[in-house]
C-alpha cells in the first residue's frame, strides 16, 4: 500500500490484515491502533483474572464513526477513549452502511446508549459492557436486527475480531495457557 491522501477507504475489508505485522496494514480503513482510533468498531480488552480463566470473556466497547471508544466502565459511568481495563487488544470493524440510517444513525445510537448507561448500575452477569454495545446496535437496528445481546456479541467477537498485535494475542491467551500447563503438570506428577 502506498501512503497518500488519495487512498480509497474500505471499512469492511479486513480479510488480509495479518496479526503482529509492523506494516501499516490499517491504512485505508481508518483503523489506527497507535492513536487508538477504531472507526465503527467493537473493541475488546482482557479483564485480569477473569480472562485468565475464561479467555473468551473480556471488556467490550463500541466506537463512533470517527473512532472514539465508548465503554460502560462501571456503575453510572461510560468512559470515552479510556477503556476500563486498558487499551484494546482486538477489534471487529462493522459495516456502517448496515445501520438503519448509516453514519448518522450509528453515532446517534452510540451516544444514546452511552447516555442511558451513564444512569445504570453495572452488573457483571446481566447488565454490563456487552449490554451497552448491544443496546447501541439495537438502537441503530444494525443488520436489520434488534436482538443483539451480550451472548451473541461475545461469540461473534471471537469469530470476527482481529488482534491488533502479537502482544495483544499473548495478553489474552498466555495466562490461560500457563494455568492450564500448571494444572496438567500437577495432575501428571500426582498420578
Amino acid at each position: 500500500m502506498e501512503n497518500g491522501a488519495g487512498n480509497e477507504k474500505r471499512p469492511s475489508d479486513l480479510s488480509h490484515v495479518a496479526m503482529g505485522s509492523n506494516m501499516n496494514l490499517f491504512e485505508g480503513r481508518g483503523v489506527d491502533p497507535k492513536s487508538k482510533r477504531f472507526p465503527h468498531c467493537i473493541v475488546w480488552t482482557p479483564i485480569p483474572c477473569l480472562t485468565w480463566l475464561f479467555p473468551f470473556i473480556g471488556h467490550m466497547g463500541i466506537c463512533t464513526t470517527s473512532g472514539v471508544i465508548r465503554d460502560f466502565a462501571g456503575p453510572y459511568f461510560v468512559s470515552e477513549d479510556d477503556m476500563a481495563f486498558g487499551q484494546p487488544v482486538k477489534y471487529w470493524q462493522l459495516d456502517v452502511s448496515k445501520a438503519i440510517n448509516g453514519k448518522d444513525s450509528w453515532d446517534r445510537s452510540v451516544a444514546k446508549a452511552s447516555e442511558e448507561y451513564n444512569h445504570r448500575m453495572h452488573n457483571l452477569c446481566c447488565d454490563n459492557c456487552h449490554s451497552h454495545v448491544a443496546m447501541a446496535l439495537n438502537l441503530m437496528n444494525y443488520k436489520g436486527s434488534s436482538r443483539w445481546n451480550m451472548v451473541n456479541l461475545c461469540f461473534l467477537m471471537m469469530v470476527h475480531s482481529r488482534y491488533i498485535s502479537v502482544c495483544g494475542f499473548l495478553k489474552t491467551w498466555l495466562p490461560f495457557l500457563l494455568m492450564v500447563g500448571v494444572i496438567i503438570t500437577v495432575v501428571l506428577v500426582a498420578f
